[in-house]
């Protein structure tokens, strides 16, 4: 019996039909030249005799009681045939109609009743390709563990080994002296423990105080309400493209900024030119959620928290917009100094995680702003090509979700020479989705160019 963390039972706890809360990718492969005509079909059967799974893999949560579930328990006899699925793409096999079948199946809930997963590979690509769609639920881990995986399965040349995504990793070491470490670790453990805890409350103050001092902090509820403030349906939009990172890095030595700062004035630009074009952008600065990986202590699950930057959607001209960005995201990172994993959290509780489930309650949504419009997070990846079973990944495109009152989310992952952007978004509230990958190229090259922008 493994206890269910406090987060990651909150992923689990405000799922609804119209809340799913699962995240995923999308990767695209090139075949192999030599592929024969049954290549992923013969792929999928080899995939479902990989049969050993690794412990997150088999998780399914269990209800003792009338407070929900609060411990996971292991799925002994794993169906495979149910969680490794073979499609095809309609024809013609654009990556239109791929992006069609992966919002659909992004809408649809994980069967509680089994581990908490899907793999569906995908046939029927145009230009001699084929996909895989994977998703896991949030609970049971978080966008960089996700990549980790995810990474596990692939190889850096194409003769490797066929991996599978759910199949065990490699053990850890333990080291030789490592009894006499942990019989004399738990006075230093409490130790730690009392410290972390008794800078609780002051890291609460200090971040409300340096919240309300300094004019480039965001503070929670003090985004404008917008479109993409609504109430969600479970109905999704996918979309995803790839910019260079060479492009992106150039920009921010243009203007000394971190590749970071210049993704959020990217997706700043192209959420005030998507805004402006539907006639509804605020006057005050849209406000992002940002997440930032804390240090791992474990295998698997979430270890995560947020911050908020102030988008200065308000401000025409990019450079300047790039400039605010800047000044807001050094405010969160001061704030966030010399902090303990503990305390960190405490700060995404404070001024995110907690502000969110609020949000969710019901008539409180409507009567208070939002605590912030948009999540925007950079997930870093491989900077290496990679293959799988021969099959070159050309695209490797994360999935995310949208949460109550955030109708959307923004996630980009570094793959390769290039940023990958996915944009998922609630099928009701975010029309025409699409169009802002084409902001997003706009607002990059008004960076680019130094020009006014919309």
């Amino acid at each position: 019996m493994t206890i269910i963390a406090p987060l990651d039972a909150m992923f689990l706890a405000s799922e609804t039909r119209e809340h799913p809360m699962h995240v995923g990718g999308l990767h695209i492969f090139r075949l192999p030249e030599d592929a024969p005509a049954d290549y992923v079909q013969t792929l999928h059967q080899r995939l479902l005799e990989c049969t050993e799974l690794a412990p997150m893999y088999r998780r399914k949560p269990s209800w003792p009681g009338a407070l929900g579930a609060v411990r996971w328990t292991d799925d002994e006899d794993v169906d495979l045939d149910y969680h490794v699925r073979h499609s095809a793409l309609p024809r013609p096999g654009r990556v239109r109609e791929l992006l069609a079948l992966v919002s659909r199946l992004h809408g649809t809930l994980l069967d509680r009743h089994r581990p908490l997963w899907e793999f569906h590979l995908i046939e029927g690509l145009d230009d001699n390709r084929f996909a895989v769609y994977a998703k896991v639920h949030h609970a049971l881990t978080d966008g960089v563990n996700a990549v980790r995986n995810t990474r596990r399965m692939l190889s850096v040349k194409p003769t490797g080994r066929l991996g599978a995504l759910w199949s065990p990793g490699p053990r850890p070491t333990v080291a030789v002296d490592a009894p006499v470490a942990v019989s004399a670790a738990p006075l230093a453990r409490a130790g730690a423990l009392a410290t972390n805890i008794g800078g609780v409350l002051p890291t609460v103050a200090d971040v409300a105080v340096k919240g309300v001092r300094n004019p480039d902090a965001a503070l929670p509820f003090s985004a404008p309400k917008t479109v993409l403030n609504r109430p969600l349906t479970g109905a999704r939009r996918f979309a995803a493209q790839s910019w260079s990172i060479e492009r992106i890095k150039l920009v921010a030595k243009r203007y000394d900024a971190t590749l970071n700062d210049v993704v959020l004035a990217m997706c700043s630009g192209a959420l005030r030119a998507y805004l402006h074009t539907e006639d509804r952008l605020p006057l005050k600065s849209l406000v992002a959620a940002v997440p930032v990986a804390l240090p791992r202590t474990d295998v698997d699950g979430n270890a995560v928290t947020m911050v908020l930057c102030r988008l200065a959607s308000d401000i025409a001209d990019p450079g300047e917009r790039l400039g605010r960005i800047q000044a807001s995201m050094l405010a969160a990172k001061q704030t966030m100094q010399g902090r303990t994993p503990l305390q960190l959290s405490t700060i995404g509780m404070l001024t995110s995680f907690g502000p969110t489930a609020l949000n969710a309650m019901p008539g409180f949504g409507s009567a208070a702003p939002p605590p912030y419009n948009v999540v925007i997070s950079n997930v870093p990846g491989p900077r290496e090509r990679l293959y799988w079973q021969g099959a070159e990944l050309e695209g490797w495109y994360p999935v995310s979700m949208p949460i109550e009152g955030q109708s959307l989310n923004i996630t980009v992952l570094s793959y390769g020479n290039n940023l990958e952007f996915g944009l998922i978004g609630c099928r009701r509230n975010v029309a025409h989705l699409q169009r802002l990958l084409g902001h997003l190229e706009d607002s990059l090259a008004a960076l680019e160019a130094g020009g006014p922008a919309t």
